[in-house]
């Protein structure tokens, strides 16, 4: 901001807990203590269950599609009508993509597995997490390491190899575990104070803007490249990595299914986005609009209740011994937990899945899927 005003327009950066806890930084800005804050609108749903949308929901978009229906499909505006009850107005400003799902002191290979499991986990996959058996718990990101170290927790996820490298979990809880369905995408946002925003010139609304757009897209390309050269150090220190079992990803999606039936038929919210949406998009939790067709592919239970082997599109697209470039394979299932089960050594760290019905669908009256899979697996 400072280069783009040409120093006029200064922004000073406080850490979580100098001015105000990390989880009071909504408050503060609604009440005016600071004008702005960068942070994940998931660490408030104890507020309200919408603020999940302006992050990310268990088996949600990934981050194009997240982009999608921010800038173009009409997300950006629910968002800052929600958000005018707290007296703020948001911002698009970073994405980690598909985060990973998380570290065990132990395996967990089954749902009872996961019973009595105390996790360091935010936004509606806490909730998720608890229906299946586990504790979940809400720490801020500085106070993981020494939770997990203490023993106050039995696991916890972060974000991806980058960031969970820097701190260590490693090696108190070495087991790292992929997909982290509860975060297909992890979109972050700058939270400012309406009047304050008001107060600025054009000039500077329209340079703050600029900044945001350009933080959100940039964040993601950082990720995509430093992303796997960590997740190959994590692995050459000893890190074991796992894929969630298809036990436990089809007992997420079952409960995150329910959760969503009950919460839409009694929000506000969610009648008048849906009745808004209705040609265009279907219905969700909290009420946002979500492009259609797309997202009832997404969604929708899989005619073959097994998963059939995957099929290479291209074999150059994923060299056995490079874990950085993307793969392109057909899936002859819809349901994300079978995708996973099919390959899923190929679904660490990186964008989720891309689904896509192209010109197969009309040949042949099968939706068959696309899914894209990025930066993780082939080690």
């Amino acid at each position: 901001m400072a280069a783009i005003t040409g120093g006029k327009f200064q922004i000073r950066v406080f850490g979580a807990g100098e001015i105000v806890p990390a989880f009071g930084t909504v408050d503060a800005v609604q009440q005016g203590t600071v004008e702005c804050t960068h942070t994940a609108g998931y660490y408030f749903v104890g507020k309200n269950k919408a603020f999940a949308f302006d992050t990310t929901v268990p088996f949600g978009m990934n981050q194009r599609q997240q982009n999608a229906w921010i800038y173009w499909g009409g997300g950006l505006q629910l968002m800052r009508d929600f958000l005018k009850d707290y007296n703020i107005i948001s911002f698009p400003a970073g994405n980690t993509g598909t985060q990973m799902g998380g570290w065990f002191r132990k395996e967990v290979k089954t749902v009872a597995d996961l019973k009595g499991v105390k996790m360091r986990i935010a936004g509606l996959g806490g909730e998720v997490m608890a229906r299946l058996g586990a504790v979940p718990q809400q720490i801020a990101g500085g106070d993981i390491y020494p939770a997990l170290e203490r023993g106050t927790i039995d696991a916890a996820e972060w974000v991806g190899p980058y960031d969970d490298e820097k701190p260590g979990f490693y090696k108190i809880a070495p087991h790292y575990y992929y997909p982290g369905w509860w975060e297909a995408c992890s979109m972050y946002g700058l939270y400012v104070n309406i009047k304050e925003w008001e107060k600025l010139p054009k000039e500077y609304q329209a340079a703050l803007e600029a900044a945001c757009y350009e933080a959100n897209t940039d964040m993601m390309a950082e990720y995509d490249f430093k992303n796997p050269q960590a997740l190959q150090r994590l692995v050459k220190n000893g890190v074991k990595l796992h894929a969630y079992s298809p036990e436990i990803m089809k007992a997420a999606y079952k409960v995150r299914s329910s959760c969503t039936k009950k919460r839409r038929s009694r929000t506000r919210r969610g009648k008048k986005s849906t009745s808004r949406g209705r040609n265009s998009a279907t219905k969700s939790s909290c009420g946002t609009a979500w492009p259609s067709r797309r997202w009832r592919l997404f969604f929708t239970a899989s005619r073959w209740p097994k998963p059939r082997p995957p099929q290479k599109r291209n074999s150059h697209n994923f060299p056995d011994k490079c874990p950085a470039v993307a793969g392109h394979f057909f899936v002859r299932c819809r349901r994300i937990p079978d995708i996973i089960a099919a390959f899923p050594r190929r679904a660490a760290c990186g964008s989720f899945f891309d689904l896509d019905t192209g010109g197969c669908a009309r040949r042949n009256r099968r939706q068959n899927a696309t899914a894209v899979l990025v930066a993780g697996g082939a080690l």
